[in-house]
């Protein structure tokens, strides 16, 4: 054996123990960073999302391996730990002993936020998340979950990230239950210790079915942590002339400490080694490379080379190319110097190093291919499928050498050559071929055996089921029965073998006997039974004939791409040996003594093919890509066949395994050959052991997938940190330029996402030890695959070949600009006239004696200018394309100082003019010129000689300083550069900018002092800051100040911050300079003087808002002043979101602890508090004077009679004042609203207490249980019944103006209100509205102006109303002549309604406990009786309501129960429900049996009268038929009345929706949800339900509101929806007593979870 030479084709360990000694010497400490834990890290293949979660990875427990489960199992299965124990050792200490580390942002923490969804996975665009290289102390990723998600039931977090902070295993997936509260947010925190690829998913139990669950699963990829030396700046204070001399700087700085560079920062040179010589002779174009300002170098496989000699086709992947040594070296000392060579290269030369791993195939003389080839595609072994293609294969080699012996032309000269070629083709191969036999059954040899069958038979047809179209059907119709048999038909259309496929005798006589029972001899059994395979062959003959169609197509497109078109290769001469398509199978030799089988000596080569699916095989089953000649192959590799795992392939998997981590150990980077064939199964494990061997090892990847979610799909799974991109790509300048936007531009100049989205917290310790660490919150928006964009990559054709040759100079400037990593090849910087084969060619690289050859002198200064402008951050860009020229401007974020390209490029050849081309002009920008250059190419003909590869004769032309001048316009300043008139295609210019009046504090400054600025506001101030809409706003300011129209946008929804915030919630999310705002914004200052001079106007009403009007026009001044019109819309955006985001801290501040510790949907809620609470002229709780008030809806109800409603608002008060804390807003609107008692009434429409309406008899209810509520949840709440109001009209009920004498002259206490309003009710109340007529209402009839209300003292329920009046919240009335409705109310519900009768019980009650506390000096209240004045307590009034409600409202499930209610079963439409009304008259009593929303509130605010049982199961009834996604129908779908669509201008003749007359006969209301909430919840719990799973099932009923209040422009819960939940355009955008009954039952759930 010669030395130097090593067998591989015995055991792999000897070489491996050798070669891991040899390159862990060889390697300089320090040449990969080390990893701050030991795990070796990949991504996962997670489990796809399935709605049931089954046969997950091992689980790991504390007690160690868990079995498998059958599925997956809950935390009380596994015992699993609360994520307070969390994790990692590393972690832990440093969080314990306050180490500060160098990591954090300004001393904080960085937690990087992942929003997940409801189901608990990421949305489809936070997917894939890509996270920075590890940093000390770690960052964290945090997950985070809203409250009450449908993912937080039982929930457990699975991830094959080390939580313990252990080594990394794929196939340990840990498990750690999350926290059981739904009430808070979900946060589960994964500190970042070391880089890799990592996936996770939630489990969880389903409200639904109870099942487990999974969600879809997530992936993050932490990059690699890569160091290098320093480098000197690259740029002095003069501008450079390039001709004479190069860059002063960018020299590497031996000694100090080194620097981490970003991906972003990576510059990368693609060499092929043979073209340099051996390793000793490598310096000159190391120190070339280093100059040239590249950090990392791209080696095409270093491996012995296979004997086509391209670099791709290694022979043996555990030794190194001879080629690259001036000695014979062993296989150990080949590893060990190029070990140090490339330490070397690091340390000496500041660089890394990348290089190729080729997973996919091997050399087609790999010596190891004869001791196993079962490594490749093997037709004898295990790929009999390529049968046909091996024969096919074989058959036209043999045809290519007997061309001229059949007359046909050996070299194609002409189409019609190939057309008589390809006729032979078909006639002499194909048709001898007979390749058919493959595809069908071999009908004589069938019937034989089912001829002989036969007598076996025992003339019974079998038990077989067949199916019935196959009894008595035809031969087509018992073929497909047997198609569809499991087992009866053996190798259809496998292709393993000619004929090979057969039926089974037996079971085919059975068929025959079924099929045709009058059969009765074998031989008709045998012809019937010909027809059936006859059938059967029709498929198979249809798939060759398709198949020989591709054959035939595929064979002459290649065959005229490699030998007659003008671009394509000219193969040449055709022969056996050089066959007219390149052959598809390499070809063994045989061993002494073994198989001299064609198939089992033949593998299949391998290659590409076009659009091909990346995730199929195309060498494995079914496909036949290799038969239809679809495969562009590469004769001189094998494709390799792993198989299913290393049980499928031992050997090959350890040998490559070997060979992955011998290069992980020596190298820097993978990039993976052929990654979108590789299998994505072997690239998982073979990145595992690389990264076993290199934790920090940087892998790139080329995809053709076709495919941005392909893509994704393989950087995910793989863990890839960049995709390699192409700016050559691009086939013109507008191309070129959206490449360069789509993968370099970074964030655009004027981003504002990192300026406002960041927000500081705390840090938690996670085991209670140690400080608390002050921290930085950054949402996280999900990651495209990171690029490492190449002006050309090494493999393609040359600038001269593919537009001009001028153009490297344009397009490889602009590359370097790109925030991304960045490569080039050398061929391309020496200006190389064509692509180099890297097969074939055999001469080397030129010498220089510096780095000017070509571009090199321009690409020293822009390389080191790119990683530069990476380390320090400057981030954003701008791409502008105009005609043949782009711009890019590079700028940082801070400090505004950049760096400007102008780049005239060369697609096309057009001589040396500049173009037209206008002056540019850079906004509030200064200019200095650094340096431009152009290229003058004397000659395009090779200079290449047979020894020496060259690039084109050139000379680089120093372009001028060009003109700059500073001017101003209307707009501000700005800086003019003119092109010069030298400037011909190919040119550069690059300039530094800054902008003068802008440094780095003024991001700061914009945030500085915005909570001192609010610190003493109120919350009614802050309605004015926050709120206001239109018609607020200009009640407000008499017509002064109305809404805000941003041109291309429309109308903001509020005057205030939160108008404005709505949209800039997507512009700062996206950095959407493009939207309608951000175009506002830079034409003028429109919208910052509007925002100031809006809040100067308030200061006369609201004198505590001076401060935060200062606080703008400070800021606002300063934008104006000095920030240029491109960059308005940022510093507006920091100004108006920071005291937006300090004045919403203010409105918490000043709430309860619900608010202020709640998850983000209770906080966006209980701002409807402050977006309803507000002062207007035309509407108040005093008659006199304006006061703040709570409007019912907005922006209907923004202004007027119609802003407050007396019902709306004692609805609304409980969830929007008491329990969010605003106890003086609600004590104010309570003592005005019993000021207006009269009648025993509460006024529904208020009117400022000028004019109010007498007609509501549900409004004084509503008023004493939100006394009630104040009485319990305010500190202290009882003194309000002490309270004096004075009231609005006399004693007597007499009519008076408001400033009449009469009026306020008596004076009552809030108990004395809520005492007369049971009397009046006791005594009867019986009154004509005031001004009754047409007057007051002209669409109500006489009769409905009649007031009557009394108590049914047999029963105890309030009785009142009549037809021609609505006296509940159902009421509308109808005014639609046209159809017949005017003045007949939709739904009059006269009678006892279910929610009055549940609130009459809850306020006597209270009272009750109130008299028997001595609280309140009454006992009852006086009634006539059977003719009979008694006392009737509190107490027995409550309690004849509660001996009667079940039997007078309960409609039982079973009809055999009827008789114990009292009930009309011919009117029972629906049963175990409560009736909404009771005692309808008779005409219409059906309507007491609808199905409908009341029931609920009465269950909430008096459960003590419902039977529990009945209580829960009509409340489960609710939720099934009145519940669609959004709201609760107002009425049954199943009514006959259910009318679901409203429209109030619907102007037909059908009476049922004429002018909206099913106002609530259907479309679904946001307020009764909250009580339906509530009531379950409460009955859930006394039928001892488990709480924990009703809360979670309630949260699922609440979780479709979060996004809809998130999307809607006026930040509420809509007054109603359709009945179906879609959007009613007729409704109001936000609803007081939506948003306050939803609070309410956020608050009930609080308390419990406290509890």
């Amino acid at each position: 054996m010669a030395k130097g030479k090593m067998s591989t084709s015995g055991p792999i360990s000897a070489v491996k123990d050798a070669l891991m000694a040899a390159t862990s010497t060889g390697k300089v400490a320090g040449s990969h960073a080390k990893s701050t834990a030991s795990a070796a890290t990949s991504s996962s293949a997670a489990p796809k999302s399935s709605s049931k979660a089954k046969n997950l990875p091992t689980i790991d427990t504390s007690s160690g391996v868990a079995p498998t489960p059958r599925g997956p199992p809950t935390p009380a299965d596994e015992g699993l730990f609360d994520f307070k124990t969390v994790s990692g050792q590393p972690w832990l200490e440093w969080f314990e002993k306050g180490a500060v580390g160098e990591g954090g942002v300004d001393g904080k923490v960085l937690v990087h936020l992942l929003q997940l969804e409801d189901d608990g996975g990421p949305s489809k665009e936070k997917a894939y998340v890509r996270l920075p290289a590890p940093t000390n102390p770690p960052y964290i990723l945090r997950l985070q979950l809203d409250a009450g998600s449908k993912a937080s039931k039982d929930g457990v977090l699975r991830t094959n990230f080390s939580l313990d902070g252990g080594k990394f295993d794929r196939h340990k997936i840990s498990g750690r239950r999350l926290p059981d509260d739904v009430s808070r947010p979900i946060t589960i925190d994964l500190p970042i210790l070391q880089a890799g690829a990592f996936t996770f998913w939630l489990e969880y139990t389903s409200t639904e079915t109870g099942e487990r669950v999974q969600s879809r699963p997530g992936y993050f990829n932490v990059d690699p942590l890569l160091t290098l030396p320093r480098r000197a700046p690259i740029l002095g204070d003069a501008p450079l002339a390039l001709s004479k001399k190069g860059a002063p700087g960018g020299q590497v700085q031996q000694g100090k400490k080194e620097v981490q560079l970003s991906l972003d920062g990576l510059v990368v040179l693609s060499l092929i080694a043979k073209w340099l010589g051996t390793v000793d002779e490598w310096e000159p174009y190391l120190t070339e490379a280093s100059r040239r300002g590249y950090n990392m170098l791209h080696w095409t496989p270093l491996q012995q080379r296979g004997e086509s000699g391209s670099p791709y086709s290694i022979y043996d992947q555990l030794a190194f190319d001879d080629a690259l040594f001036s000695s014979s070296l062993s296989t150990h000392e080949k590893a060990d110097k190029l070990a140090s060579v490339l330490s070397t290269i690091r340390s000496k030369h500041g660089m890394l190093n990348l290089t190729d791993v080729v997973w996919n195939h091997t050399a087609n003389n790999s010596p190891w291919l004869n001791d196993h080839p079962e490594s490749g595609y093997n037709p004898g072994l295990n790929a009999p499928h390529l049968a046909p293609a091996l024969e096919l294969d074989t058959a036209l080699m043999d045809f290519s050498g007997r061309l001229a012996a059949l007359g046909l032309p050996t070299e194609l000269r002409s189409a019609e050559d190939l057309a008589r070629v390809m006729q032979a083709v078909e006639d002499e191969v194909l048709a001898k071929l007979r390749l058919w036999e493959f595809y069908v059954l071999d009908v004589e040899a069938e019937k034989a055996r089912v001829k002989a069958a036969w007598p076996a038979a025992d003339g019974a047809a079998a038990e077989e089921e067949w199916p019935e179209d196959a009894r008595g059907g035809s031969a087509a119709d018992v073929a497909r029965a047997l198609k569809e048999a499991d087992g009866a038909l053996v190798g259809f259309l496998d292709l393993h073998d000619r004929f090979a496929a057969i039926a089974d005798p037996k079971r085919a006589v059975a068929l025959v006997k079924a099929a045709w029972p009058g059969v009765s001899s074998a031989d008709e059994a045998a012809a019937k039974w010909g027809e059936v395979v006859d059938a059967l062959n029709v498929d198979g003959y249809a798939l060759w004939d398709d198949d020989k169609k591709a054959i035939l197509s595929n064979l002459e497109g290649r065959a005229r791409y490699t030998r007659l078109d003008e671009h394509g290769p000219k193969l040449g001469e055709i022969s056996e040996k050089n066959p007219l398509n390149e052959t598809y199978f390499t070809r063994l030799k045989p061993k002494a003594g073994g198989s001299s089988d064609p198939r089992s000596l033949a593998l299949a080569n391998n290659g590409w093919i076009w659009n091909a699916n990346p995730l199929q095989d195309f060498a494995s089953p079914p496909s036949r890509a290799y038969l239809r000649r679809e495969v562009i192959v590469w004769g001189d590799c094998v494709k390799l066949r792993y198989g299913r795992g290393p049980e499928d392939n031992p050997w090959l998997w350890e040998h490559m395994t070997t060979y992955t981590q011998l290069l992980a150990r020596m190298f820097d980077g993978f990039r993976i050959d052929n990654c979108h064939s590789t299998p994505l199964h072997v690239g998982e494990y073979l990145l595992d052991k690389a990264r076993v061997a290199n934790p920090n090892i940087y892998v790139c990847a080329e995809l053709f997938t076709g495919s941005e979610e392909m893509d994704l799909h393989f950087v995910s799974r793989l863990g890839v940190n960049s995709l390699i991109r192409e700016l050559f790509n691009g086939h013109d300048p507008k191309e070129q330029s959206r490449l360069l936007y789509r993968f370099g531009v970074g964030k655009p100049v004027g981003s504002m996402d990192d300026a406002c989205l960041s927000e500081t917290s705390t840090l938690v310790s996670p085991t209670g030890k140690g400080p608390d660490r002050p921290c930085l919150i950054v949402p996280h928006a999900g990651s495209a695959p990171h690029a490492l964009l190449f002006d050309q990559t090494h493999d393609n054709e040359s600038p001269l070949s593919k537009r001009t040759a001028e153009d490297a100079l344009a397009s490889g400037a602009l590359a370097s600009f790109s925030f991304s990593a960045i490569g080039s090849n050398k061929g391309f910087d020496d200006l190389y006239p064509k692509l180099l084969n890297l097969v074939s060619e055999t001469r080397k690289y030129e010498r220089y004696e510096d780095e000017s050859n070509g571009i090199g002198a321009v690409k020293r200064v822009l390389n080191h200018l790119h990683a530069e402008m990476v380390l320090n951050g400057y981030s954003e860009g701008h791409v502008h394309q105009e005609i043949q020229y782009t711009h890019i401007h590079r700028v940082h974020p801070q400090t505004h100082r950049g760096y400007f390209l102008v780049a005239h490029t060369a697609f096309f050849p057009r001589g040396k003019s500049r173009g037209d081309i206008s002056p540019i002009q850079l906004r509030g920008t200064k200019a200095r010129f650094i340096l431009g250059a152009s290229i003058d190419i004397s000659s395009y003909d090779d200079p290449s000689d047979t020894s020496t590869i060259k690039g084109l004769p050139h000379k680089l032309v120093d372009v001028l300083a060009p003109p700059v001048q500073e001017s101003a316009d209307s707009d501000g300043r700005f800086t003019e550069i003119r092109v010069p008139d030298e400037f011909p295609p190919g040119s550069i210019m690059v300039f530094e900018t800054w902008m003068e009046d802008i440094d780095e504090s003024l991001d700061a400054l914009c945030k500085k002092g915005a909570d001192d600025a609010v610190k003493d506001l109120g919350l009614v101030e802050l309605n004015v800051v926050l709120h206001r809409t239109d018609g607020e706003e200009k009640d407000a300011t008499d017509g002064e100040i109305g809404g805000y129209d941003v041109p291309g946008y429309g109308q903001l929804a509020y005057c205030g911050l939160e108008g404005w915030i709505q949209p800039l919630r997507h512009v700062i999310s996206y950095n959407d300079l493009g939207h309608a705002l951000s175009a506002h914004l830079r034409e003028g200052t429109w919208a910052l003087d509007y925002i100031q001079q809006r809040l100067e106007r308030q200061l006369d009403t609201f004198p505590a808002v001076a401060k935060q009007a200062e606080w703008f026009k400070e800021r606002f001044d300063i934008i104006k002043r000095k920030v240029p019109s491109s960059m308005r819309p940022k510093y507006f955006a920091i100004v108006v979101n920071e005291g937006y985001k300090a004045s919403v801290r203010r409105v918490f501040a000043l709430m309860s602890d619900l608010v202020k510790e709640g998850p983000t949907f209770t906080k966006e809620l209980a701002l409807v508090a402050v977006q309803m609470h507000g002062q207007v002229q035309s509407a108040s709780l005093d008659p006199g004077k304006p006061t703040p008030s709570l409007a019912a809806g907005l922006p209907h109800f923004s202004a007027g009679w119609a802003r407050v409603w007396g019902r709306d608002v004692s609805i609304s008060m409980r969830g929007l004042f008491l329990v969010t804390g605003a106890h003086e807003a609600a004590r104010q609107h309570i003592l005005a609203f019993c000021s207006t008692l009269k009648h025993g009434l509460i006024p529904n429409l208020i009117d400022s207490i000028r004019t109010p309406r007498y007609n509501s008899r549900d409004s004084p209810w509503w008023l004493l249980q939100n006394i009630q509520d104040y009485t319990l949840l305010v500190p202290n709440g009882e003194r309000i019944l002490n309270d004096s109001v004075k009231r609005r009209f006399p004693l007597d009920d007499t009519w008076v103006p408001w400033d009449d004498a009469r009026a306020y002259s008596h004076s009552s206490t809030v108990a004395e209100v809520v005492q007369e309003i049971l009397q009046r009710h006791a005594s009867g109340i019986h009154f004509r509205e005031y001004n009754a007529g047409p007057n007051l209402d002209q669409d109500m009839r006489d009769e409905g102006f009649n007031i009557d209300v009394d108590v049914d003292w047999k029963t105890g329920f309030v009785k009142g109303g009549n037809r021609f009046n609505c006296g509940t919240w159902m009421d509308k009335m109808g005014s639609s002549a046209k159809a017949g409705n005017k003045g007949f109310p939709a739904t009059p519900r006269d009678g006892a309604p279910v929610e009055i009768t549940g609130l009459v019980y809850s306020s006597l009650r209270w009272f009750e406990g109130l008299a028997k506390r001595s609280k309140i000096p009454w006992k009852g209240v006086k009634a006539t009786i059977e003719g009979k004045e008694v006392l009737v307590t509190y107490g027995e009034w409550a309690q004849k309501i509660k001996d009667n409600f079940e039997r007078h409202y309960y409609i039982p499930t079973n009809p055999a129960d009827d008789s114990k209610y009292v009930l009309d079963p011919s009117l029972v439409n629906k049963r175990g429900i409560y009736k909404d009304v009771y005692g309808t008259p008779a005409d219409r009593a059906w309507s007491d049996y609808q199905l409908r929303a009341q029931y609920p509130i009465a269950a909430t605010v008096a459960p003590d009268l419902f039977n529990p049982q009945h209580a829960l199961g009509a409340l489960k009834v609710a939720e099934k038929y009145l519940l669609p996604e959004l709201g609760m129908r107002t009425l049954d779908p199943e009514d006959m009345q259910y009318r679901p669509y409203y429209d109030n201008s619907n102007d037909s003749d059908d009476i049922s929706i004429a002018k909206g007359w099913n106002y609530h006969n259907g479309p679904a209301w946001g307020w009764p949800v909250g009580y339906l909430l509530r009531a379950y919840l409460k009955f859930s719990r006394l039928a001892g339900e488990n709480i924990d799973a009703t809360i979670h099932h309630l949260s699922q009923i609440v979780a479709p509101y979060k996004p809809g209040l998130e999307r809607e422009n006026f930040r509420g819960l809509a007054e109603l929806w359709q009945g179906d939940g879609s959007f009613c355009y007729d409704s109001c955008r936000s609803q007081a007593w939506s948003a306050s009954t939803m609070l309410d039952f956020l608050d009930d759930v609080r308390a419990i979870t406290a509890e």
